[in-house]
């Protein structure tokens, strides 16, 4: 399996008769985005212009205030600390065809570490959306409605060893200590990429970790996963 492999599926289903929804999935640090960022890359170099899009589920991040309410701000990224529904509820309005005039999503700003609404748009032109997350396979809870959603799922399936060094590194870049880093990953990533493996029997795809760790990094700013 090599990129143009996985490019060529994606362009086939954006040549399909309505918008498709492309589900990128992992564990925390698999290197969704850093797929996602190629994908896109070439994409957009052979699709017209506005045919490819790009939603993360992080955008669905409950704000820092209202986990703080609920006692969660500690478990930030767990499950329970997204707005499910609300993801849900974008991308049933993703696949309406005749799509609106433009669909607006909210970002992830890792800078902050807070969501922001409205920052995507996503144009009537948009024949593919991509949309990468931990949570897209998750049978729980309004997670299970995700599935049915989207047309494909790929799973990402690095090297262990080399997904928990890009993780720790991804935290210290943004702005936690190393020690607080490497912490927060054993006592909160690693119990959600529990989850998360748990899940990839429901793929459509496994991307191999070769494939993985030969793609350029993604750009820091937004979300990262």
């Amino acid at each position: 399996m090599t990129l143009d492999d996985l490019v060529a599926r994606a362009a086939a289903l954006a040549a399909g008769p309505r918008r498709a929804l492309l589900g990128i999935t992992g564990s925390p640090g698999a290197g969704k985005s850093t797929l996602t960022s190629a994908l896109l890359a070439r994409l957009s170099a052979i699709l017209p212009a506005g045919a490819v899009a790009h939603v993360p589920m992080d955008g669905f991040h409950l704000a820092d205030v209202a986990l703080t309410r609920l006692g969660r701000l500690a478990a930030k990224g767990a499950p329970d600390t997204f707005d499910a529904g609300g993801y849900v509820a974008l991308l049933r309005r993703l696949r309406a065809d005749p799509a609106e005039d433009v669909v607006y999503a909210p970002m992830f700003e890792r800078d902050l570490e807070q969501p922001i609404a409205g920052a995507i748009p996503v144009p009537p032109a948009a024949r593919l959306v991509l949309t990468e997350g931990n949570y897209l396979l998750l049978d729980q809870g309004r997670w299970a409605e995700v599935r049915p959603l989207l047309d494909e799922v790929w799973f990402c399936d690095p090297d262990p060893d080399a997904r928990l060094t890009q993780l720790t590194a991804r935290h210290v870049a943004f702005g936690k200590e190393p020690d607080h880093a490497a912490a927060w990953v054993a006592a909160v990533d690693e119990q959600n990429a529990t989850l998360v493996e748990a899940t990839r029997g429901r793929a459509d795809l496994l991307v191999p970790a070769a494939l993985l760790a030969g793609l350029p990094a993604a750009p820091t700013d937004g979300a990262v996963s």
